[in-house]
């Protein structure tokens, strides 16, 4: 299935690219972040923290931060849009 990942900031700057198209076979959200980690070294532990998602990086599913509905372990669908955005911190 076909998945749209979307990258903002310093992950942008890894991918090389703000949006990118992967062909997955990925069930959850959480392997297609093993996935995206495992195809782009400069991420490795940026999204994922074991088997979770990075608490510091808001991954939203469609519009919808995965945290509110299974985390990690969130479903994927044909055509879903998966966003990934690291925290801003700074005062």
């Amino acid at each position: 299935m076909e998945v749209e990942c979307v990258f903002f900031g310093p992950f942008r700057d890894e991918v090389g690219e703000k949006t990118v198209t992967r062909e997955t076979d990925a069930a959850t959200v959480g392997e297609l972040l093993a996935e995206i980690e495992a195809a782009n070294p400069g991420l490795e532990g940026r999204l994922r923290d074991g088997e979770e998602v990075v608490s510091e990086v808001a991954v939203t599913l469609n519009d919808t931060h995965v945290q509110h509905i299974d985390g990690a372990e969130t479903a994927l669908s044909a055509g879903d849009i998966l966003r990934m955005t690291p925290a801003v911190y700074g005062g």
